[in-house]
């Protein structure tokens, strides 16, 4: 198996200096998330809670956007081996129409129905109305977050993964300043609280467009064409929604998966403890994953360009596996750090910042433990599904690995240990992670057929 990892001079220097500017994207997008959780979670435990329910709908707006950027990527990455600018201009075009409706009618019902939205994630009285005002300004946010995402999401598939993560660093730095004055009126600015948090979200959104907007109409790395981005054409309009449609139903279905989780806990007897802790949990989560969808992304590139120049099915295998198991040991790192950090920093430093009670404690605690130890398989899933078999254009088959394990596993394992049996919180918090369980063998088989392999080029050529 390890032989697998003897690759040609010069790879593993090509896949740091691409996964690099990955992770630092995704690291910077966590971190955005964490200053709003940090900073609002100074204002007290009910407003924290409030924020975790209201991002709940934001996150499945967010995953479905992702959605449409992973088949872009699947796309442009085997356009982008074989030269074809005019059709990655195409996929560029179609990916937009798609991001931008969906994100507006997002932005709709979370602007007219803010209660009504949150009352499917919590019953509790005080925490919709806390949480209305933050709902109604960040949905408009993710309109600009769409043209933004697929202009950042083409270029990354270029090879050229440097941009997404200044434009990215920008928006955070502006989003940190701008919350650190609207929630807690800072240089005279109002203190607005929740709703603060929200205006800084939208406006660093706003200024991340404009910048991408100015690049995009200067670069000559792929050149815009405006009237293939506005009139794409039906065949590649058909190849992208076969190949895309599959990755937005898995991340939209997948979203919703992860959304019924918050609504679990959130209709749990101790609803606030466990969603300020399931709050902080979730965001040393991204935090920890950064590097593995940094190499998931990478690898989608690789594998995606390597079967574009025509690469034979056995060398595509081959370094497939390699690159699973460099995420597989990375997990098995990260495992090790969360090892030591919970009992040295967080434990002690981390849980009393953000004034937690000892029940929401004892509960981040316990799911930080759980979740140490599912690490390595769900590196690994990460790599297999939305890097190697998106890449592949093996989307169907993807979905149906990322999709079962959760629904048939997780979500009601969750429910009957947290609403049924009411048991204790490791037990709930098992059920949180017992997806990986299933995958990682499943997504092995998968990857041994090698029906995974396809030139989506093709099909749109023809």
């Amino acid at each position: 198996m390890l032989h697998y990892l003897r690759r040609e001079q010069g790879f593993y220097k090509r896949l740091f200096l691409l996964a690099l500017p990955l992770v630092l994207q995704n690291l910077i997008t966590t971190s955005l998330g964490f200053v709003d959780t940090f900073m609002v979670g100074l204002l007290g435990n009910n407003e924290l809670s409030a924020v975790t329910a209201a991002n709940s709908p934001i996150f499945l707006v967010q995953v479905i956007i992702f959605g449409l950027m992973s088949g872009l990527t699947i796309l442009v990455s085997q356009f982008w081996g074989k030269g074809d600018l005019q059709s990655i201009n195409r996929v560029m075009g179609i990916a937009a129409y798609a991001g931008v409706t969906i994100a507006a009618l997002a932005a709709l019902l979370l602007f007219f129905f803010p209660r009504q939205v949150l009352f499917l994630v919590t019953d509790n009285r005080l925490l919709i109305e806390l949480g209305a005002p933050y709902l109604r300004i960040v949905g408009i946010s993710y309109v600009f977050n769409a043209v933004s995402s697929v202009y950042v999401s083409m270029q990354r598939s270029a090879e050229n993964p440097l941009f997404g993560m200044l434009v990215f660093a920008a928006s955070m730095l502006l989003n940190t300043f701008l919350n650190y004055c609207l929630i807690f009126g800072k240089f005279g600015a109002p203190a607005l609280g929740i709703t603060g948090a929200a205006a800084a979200t939208l406006t660093s959104r706003v200024a991340e467009f404009l910048i991408v907007a100015v690049y995009a109409l200067r670069s000559r790395r792929v050149p815009l064409m405006p009237g293939l981005i506005l009139r794409p054409g039906r065949a590649i309009v058909h190849t992208f929604a076969k190949y895309a449609s599959p990755v937005l139903l898995n991340e939209t279905l997948w979203g919703l998966g992860t959304t019924m989780m918050t609504v679990i806990l959130g209709h749990m007897a101790a609803s606030a403890d466990m969603l300020s802790a399931y709050a902080i949990m979730g965001n040393i989560d991204k935090f920890t994953t950064v590097s593995c969808f940094g190499l998931a992304g990478a690898a989608a590139v690789i594998l995606g360009k390597r079967i574009g120049e025509g690469a034979s099915r056995d060398d595509v295998y081959d370094l497939s596996w390699c690159l699973l198991l460099v995420s597989l040991l990375l997990g098995g790192v990260l495992a090790v750090v969360m090892a030591v950090v919970l009992p040295t920093v967080f434990i002690p430093y981390l849980y009393p910042l953000f004034s937690l009670t000892e029940a929401a404690t004892e509960a981040a605690v316990s799911m930080c433990l759980v979740y140490l130890v599912s690490l390595p398989m769900k590196s690994f899933d990460i790599t297999n599904i939305t890097g190697v078999l998106r890449a592949g254009g093996d989307v169907k088959m993807a979905t149906i690995i990322d999709l079962c394990p959760l629904w048939l596993t997780a979500v009601p394992l969750t429910a009957l240990t947290g609403l049924v049996l009411d048991a204790p919180v490791i037990f709930v918090c098992m059920g949180i992670y017992a997806e990986n369980l299933c995958k990682m063998p499943w997504g092995i088989h998968r990857l041994r057929s090698r029906k995974w392999i396809n030139d989506v080029t093709r099909e749109a050529a023809s």
